[in-house]
């Protein structure tokens, strides 16, 4: 039987103190929708308009944009606004596949739906996909990688921070090898951005998308960023917006709560000798909850050398009897609790279930573990708005959901 809508709405006067899906989505930071309610006022007009209301909207739109590329190591002219993450996949992929040949695309074993999406879309054009395993802890296999990176090889997509189980991929490592091999990379940051430095003139990457809503910034607004020189064909026509590569009239107040929100967050990186303050309150949660039995840690350990996404922490879980519990109850379970975390992707929760229970989730069967397992998936990703205060009910509530979910059966 399925939740009704009525179970899972927010209960009254519900705090942040309890939401603990930053990876999913954050809540706007306070400044951000101030900066955007100032815009909204004084910027709101057609920035390809010739009048001065519009002029006014086209100096918010290009300051917004000249910020984001400074703040990422690169120029205006080489970021690309669109709607978001998934877009700026899209358009990296299929924009640069439209000037070039049918050839291979690499891509790793746990890509985000969207590279998934627009691989497929590539192979409807008769390009070749394959893709390169990861180990335990999701990272890819650089030793099976020169092989792939041969022609007809042309480009390669791999997800940094993957989303699901928090592995920091080895950029630098994958990016020498394309550049030596001559094939173009993009680089999914939409969960590295805002929790790490990144500068693309520091990396050898190609192309780099990210989205504002990851990092307390608006729905709706991400950016493409890529090298000088790169030639892409838009996916969306019109009036010769983004240097002719992406038509639509850009969301001015987007793109300004997209700035501010960016240099929130590179000022608590530089305020921390560029590390994100949310790794210690992450350590100290993951310590208390792997005290528990039945709870074991998914992808890489958080002193693992190439390290896991900052905020990130990912988690399967097990009854009393021993057996993996649904992730996906525990989520219902949780929120019951006061608790928002998810299970798996967001963007992918809950397809693919049967009448056989819960779907597994790829992520974590290309990590190795076996259908049960890979269904007990659970995540905590946490944002600014938390405290360590905030955080000490949570071991308690897990345990209160699994041992309700144990009595039930449900698990």
């Amino acid at each position: 039987m399925g939740i009704r809508r009525a179970e899972m709405a927010p209960p009254p006067g519900l705090a942040l103190s309890g939401y603990l899906d930053a990876a999913a989505t954050t809540p706007p930071a306070a400044a951000v929708l101030a900066a955007m309610v100032e815009a909204q006022e004084l910027a709101w007009a057609n920035p390809s308009s010739t009048h001065g209301f519009g002029l006014a909207a086209a100096e918010a739109l290009e300051r917004s944009r000249e910020r984001i590329a400074t703040l990422l190591g690169t120029v205006a002219d080489q970021v690309i606004l669109c709607s978001g993450g998934s877009e700026a996949i899209h358009l990296a992929l299929l924009g640069l596949a439209a000037d070039l040949e049918p050839g291979r695309l690499v891509i790793s074993t746990v890509e985000h739906p969207a590279t998934l999406a627009a691989a497929a879309q590539l192979e409807r054009r008769g390009w070749e996909v394959a893709a390169v395993p990861v180990d335990r802890r999701g990272v890819v296999d650089l030793a099976a990688l020169p092989a792939l990176l041969r022609p007809p090889t042309r480009l390669m997509s791999v997800i940094w921070g993957q989303n699901e189980v928090g592995t920091l991929q080895p950029i630098n490592a994958i990016g020498r090898l394309c550049r030596e091999a001559g094939v173009l990379l993009h680089v999914d940051a939409v969960q590295v951005v805002g929790h790490l430095p990144v500068r693309l003139d520091q990396l050898p990457v190609d192309l780099l998308s990210c989205a504002a809503h990851k990092l307390q910034g608006p729905r709706g607004i991400g950016a493409l960023l890529l090298r000088p020189g790169l030639r892409l064909s838009p996916l969306i026509g019109g009036g010769g917006q983004e240097g002719g590569r992406r038509g639509g009239t850009e969301p001015v107040v987007l793109a300004v709560g997209f700035a501010q929100a960016l240099a929130l967050a590179q000022e608590r990186l530089q305020a921390h000798d560029g590390h994100d303050p949310l790794g210690p309150l992450r350590d100290g949660l993951l310590e208390r909850l792997l005290a528990m039995e039945g709870i074991r840690l998914s992808g890489p350990a958080v002193d693992d050398p190439l390290g896991r996404l900052p905020h990130h922490l990912s988690l399967l879980v097990s009854g009393a009897s021993g057996q993996p519990m649904s992730g996906r109850q525990l989520v219902r379970a949780l929120w019951g609790e006061g608790y928002a975390v998810s299970s798996g992707s967001a963007c992918s929760s809950g397809r693919g279930a049967g009448a056989g229970g819960p779907a597994p989730s790829p992520v974590l069967l290309a990590l190795g573990y076996g259908a049960a397992e890979a269904a007990s998936g659970l995540r905590f990703s946490l944002g600014p708005w938390l405290g360590p205060s905030d955080l000490e009910g949570v071991p308690a509530a897990l345990a209160r959901a699994r041992d309700r979910l144990g009595r039930t059966g449900a698990g």
